[in-house]
């Protein structure tokens, strides 16, 4: 499989700063973003901390793994990741009065040429549209999202809800942290979106899906689903990652030759 990396961050209409981060590395196919959280400016420490580290420290990983590391080596590794990046954010928030209290949601995903292996904390998001249909395939780490699981609240009600941006998992803020994990076959012609709740706050499931499905190129996907965010208030800090996956040339060339076409 070929992948195709674009990522846009945007400090929308009514922050000051930007407490996202994104990051990619292209030769090992990692992809990383983070929203952070916490006291004044530590939020993009956070998240910064936290998507520097897990990116080069995976990568690195990978590289020396090698193209037949399994997933679940894999998988381990990025647990290892995300645990010595907690400790990291968690002892310069204990060493700096002024980081106190920060941590930061994420998301990161190691691409394989057989799948994806996806991990996640808090309430940043992964989508996947295949064959035209969306679907959010991480599950929200969040107050709303458990009440929403017990039946206390409807989808619609959840939309109004006041408290949408309490996390119930967080990236630098305990000692441990359970990082959520899922394995996934990826398929030529997938579109992968990884963004902060800025986007998802802002802009309905709906319209995200008429946006990554539209002829326009990846970089203007990005750039349409942030500036859709930021045209209906723009309230949050707005990042997107967007992962697009197509068949190597050789592969296509070969099932054309099979298909006698």
């Amino acid at each position: 499989m070929i992948y195709k990396f674009c990522a846009k961050t945007d400090t929308g209409r009514a922050r000051d700063n930007n407490e996202d981060s994104v990051s990619i590395d292209e030769e090992s196919r990692v992809a990383v973003l983070a929203d952070g959280m916490g006291g004044y400016n530590a939020g993009e420490v956070a998240s910064g901390m936290a998507t520097a580290f897990i990116k080069s420290e995976l990568s690195r990983w990978l590289a020396e793994a090698g193209a037949n590391a399994r997933a679940k080596d894999v998988r381990r590794a990025m647990e290892i990741c995300v645990d010595s990046a907690n400790t990291s954010i968690l002892n310069a928030a204990t060493a700096n009065a002024q980081y106190a209290g920060m941590g930061t949601t994420l998301v990161v995903g190691a691409f394989r040429d057989d799948g994806l292996v996806l991990g996640h904390i808090g309430d940043s998001r992964c989508y996947r549209l295949r064959a035209n249909r969306l679907e959010q395939i991480t599950r929200d780490h969040s107050l709303l999202q458990e009440q929403l699981d017990a039946g206390l609240v409807t989808p619609e009600q959840a939309q109004h809800s006041t408290i949408k941006n309490l996390v119930t998992r967080a990236l630098g803020v305990e000692d441990t942290v359970m990082l959520e994990v899922s394995e996934y076959p990826v398929e030529a012609g997938d579109i992968y979106l990884m963004c902060s709740d800025g986007l998802s706050d802002m802009v309905s499931d709906g319209a995200i899906a008429k946006i990554v499905s539209s002829d326009s190129g990846l970089e203007q996907k990005a750039q349409m689903l942030v500036d859709t965010a930021n045209e209906n208030g723009g309230r949050d800090n707005i990042s997107v990652l967007m992962v697009e996956v197509s068949e190597a040339a050789e592969k296509r060339g070969l099932i054309a030759r099979l298909l006698g076409k």
